[in-house]
């Protein structure tokens, strides 16, 4: 029987519990530690105990950075409540350090208070050096303000696992496993989850299974017996509305949202795509659904990601190309093919810290300008953006929904926040999702031409390859206005530039009216856009809290804006536009709608906003 069985109830009631609405948990350590693992893991047993969360998943951009270096520092947030969660919260209720490196990378952002768990056994001399330590804090009372368990980790892993014959650096390994058995302990969480994903993890291999097991009720037990705290911690489910909800990330959303957009078109999915950091997910999801039709091609190279996607495209498929910044780059080009074609395309930027390869591995939303301009000649797409895990989801699919209508490539902007990021998903049914109508031309139509439009959209048909009485032919010289031939006249160019401009303008009367969440009108209207969402929803409720009437506008659509876009601004007396750049939108909203005055909140630090940093500007 496993020691978890042999735990009596009674003396988890011995505890006394403290019941919060919410609490944020960092997990730290050096990149080989698992703490990607362990906080995924923990925030599952979140979820599936009710809690509503968001997770912010933090690390190194080197496959293996210098152990026991505060560079090398590999970290997981995890925001749980009771009440709805929008942000991967501020500063951590609860800290788990596995090394000296890690304490000192994440204290300045630890509440004071606050709980830190730490792996004693890791804070030996040479560790505590090359973290920058001249003295042990758990020895030298830097801690005081803070609740310390120091729990002796490595050695009670090694302990666990005694009788196992693999070797002590296999041993090792398990540790985050005793330091999750703590966490859930803490927080009154069972074990269930964890042990249903180490069966399906190591299925083939079930002597690991059951050391990850051993380890684990290791460290529960350790918690319970050894009355490392006084008090467990409880976090009541939340209230959601009924439905099967799904704990995934950004880049995973995206792939479904996708795959519901082929379904409800009825046109196959296409993705051609070169990995990089952090969009490689959506490539590595779409490619495990071949059984449904998915069709995907890891490219030798960017360019030839997106010129697949573009030949895929004119053959009718939903044509996908994902990416970030460098690679969006190398992409231009193509862009403005997919553009003076009119073929429908979407291109999705999961933006990261640049320029250049920048910080692979933070995140950013400076991609806005070559989103909205990077392309030569008079290149217009549409532009919209993501605001969380599981709205990538419903941006996926409104992304290819607006591709397939108009005809045209749709840039969908994402980042690495929300794309690595997760969040809970209620799975919604296809079949109420809006449908999709591509404008397919029909078999011998005799009024056909390749660049016949729409008087209303401005949108040209598409003609599938092989269709009886639609031969046609499209390339990236200028065509003549509905017959589609080469053309080098002036007036003809002018006359489908215009063309191919008031077609994505036309967009906005198919697009939502901006809303505004709290105040209608007001003393100020806090404006975001992409993944700062959360924070910024958070932010405003403060200031209401504050008796300012504050209203929050959160742009999905940026390229057109919403019809009603200034109708709006001009209800609120100030307007702060709060932003992870150096300020791309709030620049694009002042030459769009010069008539308003705007302020700014801007941070470039390849990490997201906290909720207190923009409250602290609004006060200045």
């Amino acid at each position: 029987m496993c020691i978890f069985a042999l735990i009596k109830k009674s003396d988890m009631m011995n505890k006394n519990v403290i019941n919060l609405n919410d609490v944020v948990i960092k997990f730290a350590g050096d990149s080989g530690d698992g703490m990607q693992l362990t906080g995924t893991l923990f925030s599952e047993a979140a979820a599936k105990s009710g809690n509503d969360l968001a997770t912010f998943p933090d690390y190194p951009a080197e496959i293996r950075a210098p152990q026991n270096t505060v560079s090398g520092v590999s970290g997981f947030q995890v925001h749980i409540g009771k009440n709805k969660i929008h942000t991967s919260g501020d500063r951590y209720d609860v800290l788990v350090a596995m090394n000296p490196a890690s304490l000192n990378a994440n204290l300045k952002n630890t509440k004071r208070g606050a709980t830190i768990i730490t792996n004693v056994d890791a804070f030996d001399e040479n560790a505590l050096t090359k973290a920058g330590y001249s003295s042990n804090p758990l020895d030298d009372g830097s801690l005081e303000s803070y609740s310390v368990i120091k729990a002796p980790v490595s050695s009670m892993t090694r302990e666990a696992l005694a009788n196992s014959d693999i070797d002590l650096k296999s041993k090792d390994k398990s540790r985050n496993m005793f330091a999750l058995g703590i966490i859930l302990y803490l927080f009154n969480k069972t074990l269930d989850s964890t042990f249903e994903y180490l069966d399906a993890k190591f299925g083939k291999k079930p002597d690991v299974a059951k050391n990850n097991k051993l380890v684990l009720e290791a460290g529960y037990s350790y918690a319970l017996h050894a009355e490392i705290t006084l008090s467990t911690l409880h976090v009541a489910p939340a209230q959601l509305a009924k439905g099967k909800y799904r704990n995934v990330i950004g880049n995973v959303t995206t792939a479904w949202g996708f795959m519901a957009a082929s379904e409800r078109s009825g046109r196959p999915i296409f993705l051609g795509s070169y990995p990089i950091t952090p969009a490689t997910d959506i490539l590595v999801e779409l490619a495990k659904y071949k059984s449904l039709g998915v069709k995907t091609f890891q490219a030798e190279d960017e360019i030839a990601g997106i010129c697949s996607a573009i030949g895929a495209s004119f053959t009718g498929s939903l044509a996908l190309t994902t990416t970030s910044g460098p690679g969006f780059s190398l992409k231009s080009e193509a862009i403005g093919l997919a553009v003076i074609t009119e073929l429908p395309l979407v291109i999705v930027n999961v933006q990261r810290s640049g320029p250049s390869t920048g910080m692979p591995t933070k995140s950013e939303q400076s991609d806005l300008y070559q989103a909205l301009y990077g392309r030569n000649g008079e290149c217009p797409c549409i532009v919209i953006a993501a605001s969380s895990p599981s709205d990538c989801f419903y941006t996926a699919y409104e992304a290819a929904k607006l591709a397939l209508e108009h005809m045209t490539p749709v840039i969908l902007l994402s980042d690495g926040y929300i794309a690595n990021g997760s969040q809970l998903f209620k799975i919604p049914s296809v079949k109420d999702l809006p449908p999709i109508t591509p404008p397919v031309a029909q078999a011998s139509d005799p009024e056909y031409l390749p660049y016949r439009r729409n008087p209303e959209t401005f949108v040209r048909q598409w003609a599938l390859p092989g269709t009886p009485g639609l031969l046609h032919r499209v390339g990236g010289l200028e065509k003549t206005d509905g017959k589609g031939a080469v053309s080098t006249d002036g007036l003809n160019h002018e006359k489908m530039v215009q063309y191919r401009n008031q077609k994505v303008q036309k967009v906005a009367d198919f697009i939502p009216k901006q809303e505004t969440e709290g105040d209608a009108t007001g003393d100020l209207l806090l404006v975001s856009w992409g993944g700062t969402y959360g924070f910024v929803h958070a932010a405003a409720e403060v200031m209401r809290e504050k008796g300012v009437k504050t209203g929050h506008a959160h742009f999905k659509h940026i390229m057109p804006l919403p019809k009603n876009t200034a109708e709006l601004f001009g209800k609120y007396k100030r307007i702060v536009v709060c932003e992870l750049n150096n300020g791309q939108f709030v620049n694009y909203l002042r030459a769009i709608h010069p008539q308003f005055s705007y302020e700014q909140i801007n941070k470039v630090q390849g990490q997201p906003f906290l909720v207190e940093e923009i409250v602290e500007q609004l006060k200045k």
